[in-house]
């Protein structure tokens, strides 16, 4: 408390508006339109029928072991891929992206590193960062720690959009390779990966979240029509997130084997004695987003989009996913 003969500030209270006013400064260095109220974006040209369409997400407690270990620089990559990765299964192409950073105390050089990943997430998603909001909160967030969220617009035209209920039984089930546990489960890989085992294995643990904005897109433009279906393997896995495409009387059928899956997995199913089921319905398993194509061009998409792996088959069903 001050002296009687002290008045109280906003910075005595514990937010120092000076700190993020340099905060402000450092990122317009690199992105001169920040600072405005508002963020504003030019629609782009050449949609007859365009959906504006929006996601949300953040990153868990990935955060946890980024603080712990004290490493900043790519969990604004996890942050943008969250939420653009879903932004592309209905065909949309990112516009841009905000960011909501959120500490106890501000310290701007650790904020820096988080927004000059998020930058870095922005530019391989081909969106614009406009704006976001930095928020001190003394008394909610212990030392060192912060917390963040993003927020995506994308457009996709009506003649563009990804229609699942074109999928049928005999369509081909692609995987792309994920770059290990992504941005979800990190509650449970905290219960195993703990002190010299968590710095052995942290920087695996950190792997950003793969982006695939650029190849996926590209493979819808290129392919026109044959792409039925798209799944972004968050949190759920195969199991929770596959069906989300599937039509009511289809089934996925994903053949093990078909993958590699990352030794990061591997280790914490026999340390944390995790049984398959628990694995498969909580991790990607090396797989980070799952494509429906039709079979007479399955190949030549695969191809197209390498690494990318055959896992499975559309058989006819009841919306479920089974694993053989």
């Amino acid at each position: 408390m001050p002296k009687k003969t002290e008045s109280w500030t906003y910075r005595r209270a514990g937010v120092d508006i000076d700190a993020g006013d340099a905060l402000v400064d450092r990122i317009r260095r690199r992105l001169p339109s920040i600072g405005d109220f508002a963020g504003l974006f030019p629609f782009p040209a050449g949609y007859k029928r365009p959906y504006l369409v929006g996601c949300t997400d953040g990153v868990g407690t990935k955060l946890k072991i980024a603080q712990e270990l004290d490493v900043h620089e790519t969990i604004g990559i996890d942050l943008v891929a969250m939420n653009v990765n879903d932004l592309i299964c209905c065909g949309a192409r990112p516009l841009f992206f905000l960011d909501y950073f959120a500490a106890g105390k501000l310290d701007v050089d650790v904020a820096e590193k988080v927004v000059g990943g998020i930058i870095r997430g922005c530019r391989e998603a081909a969106c614009a960062l406009i704006g976001g909001e930095t928020a001190e909160m003394p008394g909610m967030y212990r030392p060192g720690e912060y917390d963040l969220a993003g927020f995506s617009v994308g457009v996709v035209d009506h003649s563009q959009r990804v229609d699942p209920s074109r999928i049928k039984p005999g369509d081909v089930l692609l995987g792309l390779p994920s770059s290990g546990f992504h941005s979800n489960g990190y509650s449970l890989v905290r219960a195993v990966y703990r002190g010299a085992l968590l710095k052995k294995w942290g920087k695996k643990l950190l792997a950003p979240t793969r982006i695939y904005v650029r190849p996926v897109l590209g493979a819808l433009k290129r392919y026109p029509g044959d792409i039925k279906g798209l799944a972004h393997i968050t949190g759920g896995g195969l199991l929770e997130n596959v069906p989300r495409f599937l039509p009511k009387k289809c089934d996925a059928v994903f053949t093990l084997g078909r993958w590699p899956v990352h030794d990061v997995f591997v280790e914490l199913q026999r340390r944390g004695r995790v049984r398959d089921q628990e694995m498969f319905r909580t991790f990607n398993m090396g797989i980070g987003m799952v494509l429906a194509v039709s079979p007479d061009r399955s190949r030549s998409i695969q191809k197209y989009l390498s690494p990318c792996y055959e896992i499975g088959r559309v058989s006819a069903g009841s919306q479920k996913v089974r694993l053989i």
